[in-house]
């Protein structure tokens, strides 16, 4: 059962909050805000998925809508059901046998439950888990050192293994010994089909626990204390957060994680709203082996099983540092009973470097250095082998990042002695294959710069066309910015181009600023981070994860049904794009100036691993900014102080004995 709030209507909620004159549309009369939670679930007897709309209404819940939805459309896998994979191949006789010829007890055998991906011999209507499994010979022992070579097949209400599959493996030419990458039929004999010998897994230990490595841990790091002795700048108040000029609504989802909601700025007394809502709407995480059932490995983590139920219970002084406020997490379970992650979420401040400076270098000139501070909120999710941490940093430069850190175990899959991982893989220990993938997120922004209606305009820096020695570029040197406003619904697919470092701007067109005119707006900053899918278009992948093939998609917003997933509501299992996806909202005429409109930034890293992210994976970084852009009418970092830090000293004394903290000249302050 997955269970989750309704969102109220976007201008219920601007009217309630009394942001509506602000926006410059006309206030309604006072809403009425109805708490509405919806739920899915399923009917054993047929295996059909139901869908249910309740309304809270004087201290109870009560019915307002009951679909029975389409056979092929099925609801996310619950933590519990993923944890019941476990235990179900160990049940399986046919399971455990084969587990039995290479080695393998049932009490050493774990599985990996995904969601099935593709894979159209099997009736849409049945809901299924593939399962990776892996050997652990002692307990906590790293589990992923020892994988299997074969894949049983759960259906996911019966947890019954109703297949088995084997892949095929490489020849030291790179060749397949299958003849072909197409999945045999279901009525074939699979492990014939795939054309060779068993492979006993891998038995030496790769371990990452401290206490288990067998390495001797460095002695020659000191502590690094993060101090507040004052207390943090940051205010709570239930669910919402102030911090400097910021205040924001912080709340947990079952699905997201962590949402952002009515964010505004206080820009001298004058409270401006900037977005409505951010979040992490999907990610897909596709693996380059073309060899079955390794194809149908494409995990979409928010959709099919939901970052937030992963959530971890974070712990003080180790996943966030500082003086720490944690918001607790729930959601309900597979039981329909409540599960409530008590420290799912970090808010904490942190230093962030140099804000702004700058010398005069003339003699007596003056110099002031300001510091960068900047308010965190961060959630960490386990996905199986993978962890994924993400933050979003709030800045007093009127900035907004979303960040996201990669870590955990690679995905393994077993090799045979001397077999080659090319073309699609890289081995990182001995027989050890962690195939090639890509991470895509899906960064949902909900804009709200200075109002609902915004416009995009998408920026290519461009050299000047005429040639050096002419008229108007007699030096060669000039540059310009080309600039055009995205109009229509099939214009709303956007690709990033890096050699023209393409940008785009979220603006109002009905607010200028004072001196350059331009509409005031926040520019997305994603040089560097914009990844598109590497698989054909009309792939499996490529047909379910169409949201991955473009850089940015703008939508049409619609607040009676508000377009959160851009690969869908119902993801397990689905063959094609959806109707209620990205795909199909990115088509037509429907126009797309001064609109409430709705973001999807697609983000990502291609992965090629090496052994260096054996046994555990060293974070990988990506992170987009938000950034004003003729909104303020200057820096507004103006006013932030620059006194210096009295806890910092030097490190080696003696060789500076004549300094004192500040700036130079020793004056013991941040400017001369």
């Amino acid at each position: 059962m997955c269970c989750s709030l309704v969102l109220p209507k976007k201008s219920d909620v601007l009217s309630a909050l009394g942001m509506m004159p602000t926006t410059g549309i006309l206030p309604k009369s006072p809403p009425k805000i109805q708490r509405c939670a919806e739920v899915d679930f399923i009917n054993l007897v047929d295996g059909l998925t139901h869908n249910v709309i309740l309304a809270y209404e004087r201290s109870s819940w009560v019915v307002e809508t009951h679909t029975i939805l389409p056979e092929d459309v099925h609801p996310q896998i619950t933590p519990e059901e993923l944890n019941e994979a476990d235990e179900a191949v160990r049940r399986n006789p046919d399971v455990i046998k084969l587990a039995a010829e290479i080695g393998v007890t049932p009490e050493q055998l774990h599985a990996d439950g995904w969601s099935i991906g593709y894979d159209d011999r099997f009736p849409a209507k049945k809901r299924l888990q593939q399962c990776l499994l892996f050997a652990r010979y002692g307990e906590h022992e790293n589990l992923y050192a020892h994988p299997l070579d074969f894949f049983p097949v759960l259906d996911s209400n019966t947890f019954e293994v109703v297949h088995i599959d084997f892949a095929a493996n490489r020849k030291p030419n790179g060749s397949l010994s299958a003849t072909s990458t197409k999945p045999a039929e279901l009525g074939q004999e699979n492990f014939q089909v795939c054309g060779r010998e068993r492979i006993w897994p891998p038995t030496k230990a790769f371990e990452y626990l401290p206490d288990r490595t067998n390495l001797p841990p460095r002695d020659d790091l000191k502590p690094l204390h993060i101090l507040q002795p004052e207390g943090p700048s940051f205010k709570v108040d239930g669910h919402i957060v102030e911090w400097q000029k910021w205040k924001m609504h912080v709340a947990f989802s079952g699905r997201e994680g962590i949402a952002i909601s009515t964010v505004t700025y206080d820009d001298g007394g004058n409270t401006r709203p900037l977005f409505y809502r951010l979040s992490l709407a999907e990610m897909v995480v596709p693996y380059a082996e073309t060899a079955p059932p390794h194809a149908r490995k494409f995990a979409f983590d928010v959709g099919e099983y939901g970052m937030g139920t992963q959530g971890n219970d974070l712990s003080l002084g180790c996943d966030c540092l500082g003086t720490i406020h944690y918001m607790p997490g729930s959601y309900i379970g597979h039981s329909g009973e409540p599960v409530t992650i008590s420290k799912a979420i970090c808010i904490h401040e942190e230093d962030d470097g140099i804000l702004w400076k700058h010398t005069d270098f003339r003699p007596g000139g003056r110099s002031h250095v300001v510091r960068s501070r900047r308010l965190v909120i961060s959630m960490v999710a386990t996905v199986a082998n993978y962890e994924y941490a993400w933050y979003y940093y709030f800045g007093q430069d009127g900035s907004v990042s979303f960040a996201i850190r990669l870590t955990g175990i690679l995905n393994v899959y077993v090799l045979a002695p001397g077999e080659s991982p090319a073309p699609f893989g890289s081995v990182v220990a001995p027989q050890i294959n962690a195939h090639y993938h890509q991470h895509i997120f899906s960064f949902r922004i909900d804009p709200c710069i200075d109002g609902p209606l915004n416009t995009i305009l998408e920026s290519d820096i461009l050299p000047l066309d005429s040639p050096t020695g002419s008229t108007d570029n007699w030096a060669g040197n000039g540059f310009i910015v080309d600039e055009r406003v995205i109009k229509t619904a099939a214009e709303g697919g956007r690709s990033y181009d890096f050699a023209k470092d393409r940008r785009w701007t979220i603006v109002n067109r009905g607010k200028k600023h004072y001196a350059s005119g331009k509409p005031t707006g926040y520019g997305l900053m994603a040089r560097g981070v914009c990844t598109e899918l590497m698989a054909k278009p009309d792939s499996w992948v490529g047909k379910r994860a169409k949201f991955a093939t473009k850089s940015l998609w703008v939508v049409k917003d619609d607040e009676s049904n508000p377009r959160m997933w851009p690969a869908g509501k119902y993801v397990p299992q689905t063959r094609d794009h959806p109707s209620d996806s990205v795909g199909n909202w990115c088509s037509g005429e429907e126009s797309l100036e001064d609109q409430d409109l709705v973001l999807f930034l697609t983000m990502g890293i291609n992965h090629v691993p090496h052994p260096e992210q054996w046994p555990v994976m060293p974070v990988e970084k990506l992170e987009v900014t938000l950034k004003p852009v003729n909104f303020f009418e200057q820096n507004p970092a103006l006013d932030v102080p620059s006194l210096p830090d009295p806890k910092s000293v030097l490190a080696f004394p003696t060789a500076h004995q004549q300094e004192t903290q500040g700036a130079p000249g020793g004056t013991g302050s941040c400017c001369s």
